[in-house]
């Protein structure tokens, strides 16, 4: 019996999923990978965190909902924070690299990051015009 779980997700493109881990302080490895779970079972993922005694996170490709789901085994999450405080955290980053680079694109500069007390994040960008 797979003790696997997959999670849902809206992270749609891989660049700014891997710059949001990395913003989060985890390494993540791309490629084809294995996620390891319960008593050596494993799963494949496109991408994944290895843990140093399993319980790995994975990130796995959905062709039909086209987002990356995320993939690991419940029973041995050890991280600091609950899974959903994880994915929220991990949108949030996303959504914020997915914001800075389309402003860069569009010729606007950072003015200004503020962290709020409530977890949220304000983002200040100009751009001057000629």
């Amino acid at each position: 019996m797979s003790h696997f779980s997959t999670v849902k997700t809206q992270l749609r493109k891989r660049k700014p999923l891997l710059q949001a881990l990395h913003n989060l302080g985890y390494v993540p490895q791309e490629g084809e990978q294995l996620v390891r779970g319960y008593r050596g079972q494993t799963v494949k993922a496109q991408m994944s965190i290895q843990m140093p005694h399993g319980g790995d996170i994975g990130f796995r490709w959905n062709e039909t909902s086209k987002a990356y789901e995320l993939v690991t085994d419940l029973d041995l999450w050890k991280q600091q924070i609950p899974v959903d405080r994880f994915l929220a955290k991990l949108t949030q980053q996303y959504a914020l690299t997915t914001v800075l680079t389309a402003t860069a694109e569009e010729g606007f500069e950072v003015a200004e990051t503020k962290n709020n007390v409530d977890g949220s994040i304000e983002i200040v960008v100009t751009r001057w015009d000629s």
